[in-house]
């Protein structure tokens, strides 16, 4: 004789019965905060190399990110290189190169902690790429909420920190586009 196995609905269906049989306690299960993710994309009317040349190295924020002041990174584009950001509004954060590849257009970096976003555990690709003999940039990054726990404030909830990081993406490629092609 075969045997078939039960269909999942129906070993729920099951499961909810006798839990509910048994006092009507189901339990609940724990659930924190989820990885969030941000991807913003600008096409520049440039070629892509060129785009690439204005933002390769990772020192260079402060030189396109009009909320950056400073940018300086220890080791230049040596993976492990620690860039500090001195932002105009007085906030900072501290990043650290993880991936760096001239060839494809691309760096990739980790905060040390959210500094003056609210997230953690934030990582982030830059990476240009050619469409048509015009430049593509993407930036994407994924991170936690700036507080870990349930119940956070409303500056530190998913909400906040998909809204600062998009920001931050935006106003970034806004900036470079406009520059680039004022050229």
């Amino acid at each position: 004789m075969q045997m078939h196995p039960r269909p999942r609905r129906a070993v729920l269906v099951a499961a909810l019965a006798a839990a509910l049989g048994a006092g009507g306690v189901v339990p609940a299960a724990a659930h924190g905060p989820t990885r969030q993710k941000v991807t913003e994309k600008v096409v520049i009317d440039a070629p892509a190399a060129a785009v690439w040349a204005r933002i390769k190295n990772f020192d260079a924020l402060k030189d396109w990110h009009p909320d950056v002041a400073e940018s300086p990174a220890d080791k230049g584009n040596e993976v492990g290189s620690v860039r500090t950001l001195k932002l105009r509004n007085g906030g900072s954060l501290i990043e650290t190169l993880e991936r760096y590849d001239d060839a494809q257009m691309r760096y990739a970096y980790r905060a040390k902690d959210g500094g003056a976003l609210p997230v953690t555990n934030y990582t982030s690709t830059l990476q240009v790429s050619d469409e048509g003999g015009k430049a593509v940039v993407e930036w994407r990054g994924a991170f936690y909420r700036g507080h870990p726990n349930n119940d956070p404030p409303p500056d530190k909830n998913d909400e906040a920190a998909v809204r600062a990081v998009t920001q931050v993406y935006q106003t970034g490629l806004a900036n470079l586009k406009r520059l680039v092609e004022a050229k």
